[in-house]
């Protein structure tokens, strides 16, 4: 298979074949939702229609939000964002609807004490059954984004949250950079993408494709940046992502402007052609 690269649109869009135009313009195969989570029925099928006749893949609708909360107003919003975010993939035949975990503590993202219990395993366990049970997706999955500090925050605790969650329709969203939070993935970036597709293998929907950066400065400072500006091994990160079946996005994210996201498009285009892996 072609890899599949993808990232966000820039550009405005005021229909489907205008959003199908800057796809395009963009250089991208995959891109995130291009309608609102409360889009119509009809909107949803018309933008189905149009990815599908362009071979454009809508790998991921976001569901961003803290389904694990503490805070129970906040939680049960959360879990009906990514009930509705699963049913919107499921139309849009989308390769996911992906949140992260959330966190037990009151920021949705940011770490806490409680994150990485069994108690908080065993909670991420059931309130994913609970989306996917609700919605029962036919064509689409429902994925966690992997983090540094709630689970998953390694391609073991993903396989074991797979196994436990016991749902086909339960996928892996893969961020290498995510998981890179010691020194020892960081310095060896080569045998962590292994480990990751050799654990999770076909198992993977979509990825999250950035880069990091192992500071000398105590105790352990690790930054993203964008593809090419840091010690991820592209090479060997295109090579496994290019070995998964079906339709893979493999997404550019979190740069701070278009002339960026163009940058690091080439970058992986280039590294690409170098080692013979379509893109």
């Amino acid at each position: 298979m072609a890899l599949l690269l993808g990232g966000p649109i820039y550009a405005r869009y005021l229909s489907s074949d205008e959003w199908v135009e800057r796809v395009r313009d963009a250089g991208w195969k995959s891109t995130t939702c291009p309608v609102d989570l409360d889009s119509s029925d009809a909107t949803l099928e018309e933008y189905e229609r149009v990815s599908k006749a362009a071979d454009i893949v809508i790998a991921e609708v976001g569901a961003w939000s803290n389904p694990i909360s503490p805070i129970p107003e906040e939680s049960k919003t959360a879990i009906a964002k990514c009930k509705r975010a699963l049913y919107v993939a499921d139309k849009l035949d989308a390769g996911c609807a992906v949140t992260i975990a959330g966190s037990r503590g009151t920021l949705w993202d940011g770490p806490h004490p409680d994150n990485l219990s069994e108690e908080t395993f065993d909670l991420i366990v059931e309130v994913t059954r609970e989306i996917i049970d609700s919605v029962q997706p036919s064509r689409s999955t429902f994925a966690l984004e992997t983090m540094p500090w709630v689970w998953p925050n390694s391609p073991q605790s993903y396989l074991r949250l797979v196994e436990a969650i016991d749902r086909k329709a339960f996928s892996v969203h893969l961020d290498p950079v995510n998981m890179t939070c010691n020194p020892e993935r960081a310095l060896n970036s080569t045998a962590f993408l292994k480990e990751c597709f050799e654990v999770l293998g076909d198992r993977i929907k979509n990825i999250h494709a950035k880069d990091f950066q192992l500071a000398q400065k105590l105790t352990v400072h690790i930054s993203e940046v964008q593809p090419g500006k840091g010690a991820m091994d592209y090479r060997t990160f295109l090579r496994l992502a290019n070995q998964l079946p079906g339709k893979v996005g493999f997404m550019l994210e979190h740069m701070e402007s278009w002339a960026e996201y163009v940058e690091a498009r080439d970058y992986v285009r280039g590294i690409g052609a170098e080692i013979g892996v379509p893109i």
